[in-house]
């Protein structure tokens, strides 16, 4: 069998025969230079954790809601003049403060009421025609018939129309009309929403029609309506009785924090009802609440709720008090 054997040697001898080893080097180490040699493997991101959105949130945690506001920027689509609009109606009422109130004040304090009422008797005997043919022309015989009888009887009986007897006598009733409404009646919109310096707030629907209304007299008839000095007779008369016939409504604008906004919407709101009524369509709320705010008519106010008899007992609580928590909107 192998056998270990075990030799002694003396340290002598054993330094005799290696040999002689060299000298360590010195070693030089920098940790930016083992870096650079050796760069270390960049770990893989970390996975998010699952997401389950059908797990219920944890108590206390509201839920995140977005809110979106959406809007228009710049003029709205019925008034894309805005800026001139709303300079001009500044100038006019600029004017109408220095001229056009103290004339109308003086017109109405100077003049005695029955001179005043026939003047405006007569603008209106004139525009009798008007209102026939546009009654006619949307299919309201009764009440074409009606304007005529007017024209007829005040035009004779009347003296030319200083005395309404066809309103006070025989009953029948004034009822304006034009061709603006006619327009309206067959579906023809409003248009762009305009502020004139001598016409007012107006449409170019309710401009088209207006101006129509004026010229049937002077190009149908023809004298003495087509002379300058009828021309500007009706015009005088006729808007200082509109002046005066507006002037609280006026001056509930003025007195709003945007007088230029509430002239217009209220005058928006009175052409479409006009239009409704016309066709037999109901009034929106939102045109109602515009034109009870014109009238000065108080809004209606809740009823207010029954107060509990003093011996009446508290509701029990409900059995379970999460049940309401959960109802509550957040």
């Amino acid at each position: 069998m192998p056998t270990l054997a075990l030799l002694a040697v003396s340290p002598g001898m054993l330094a005799a025969a290696l040999p002689a080893a060299p000298a360590p080097l010195p070693v030089e180490w920098s940790l930016a230079a083992a870096e650079q040699a050796n760069p270390p493997a960049e770990a893989p991101p970390a996975a998010p954790p699952p997401t389950d959105e059908s797990a219920p949130a944890p108590e206390g945690d509201e839920p995140v809601s977005e809110i979106v506001v959406e809007g228009e920027y710049g003029p709205p689509k019925s008034d894309p003049m805005e800026r001139v609009n709303e300079e001009t109606y500044r100038i006019t009422q600029a004017v109408d403060s220095a001229v056009i109130e103290p004339v109308a004040y003086a017109y109405r304090d100077g003049l005695p009421e029955p001179v005043r009422d026939g003047l405006g008797n007569v603008v209106r005997n004139l525009g009798e025609p008007s209102n026939a043919l546009n009654f006619l022309l949307q299919g309201k015989v009764g009440k074409a018939f009606g304007s005529l009888g007017r024209f007829a009887i005040n035009s004779t009986i009347g003296v030319g129309g200083l005395f309404d007897v066809a309103g006070k006598g025989a009953k029948i009733p004034y009822r304006r009309n034009g061709f603006a409404n006619t327009l309206g009646f067959y579906g023809v919109g409003p248009g762009p929403y305009l502020y004139l310096p001598v016409t007012g707030a107006t449409t170019v629907r309710d401009l088209v029609g207006s101006t129509l209304d004026q010229a049937l007299l002077p190009f149908v008839v023809g004298k003495p309506f087509n002379r300058p000095e009828y021309a500007v007779t009706y015009f005088v008369v006729n808007g200082l009785d509109q002046r005066l016939d507006f002037d609280e409504e006026l001056a509930r604008i003025q007195s709003s924090d945007d007088p230029y906004l509430m002239r217009r919407e209220t005058y928006l709101a009175k052409r479409r009802a006009d239009i409704a009524q016309l066709k037999g369509e109901p009034i929106s709320e939102m045109d109602q609440m515009r034109l009870d705010e014109l009238k000065g008519e108080p809004e209606a106010e809740a009823p207010a709720e029954a107060e509990p008899p003093a011996d009446a007992t508290p509701p029990e609580p409900p059995a379970n008090p999460e049940a309401i928590a959960i109802t509550q909107p957040r």
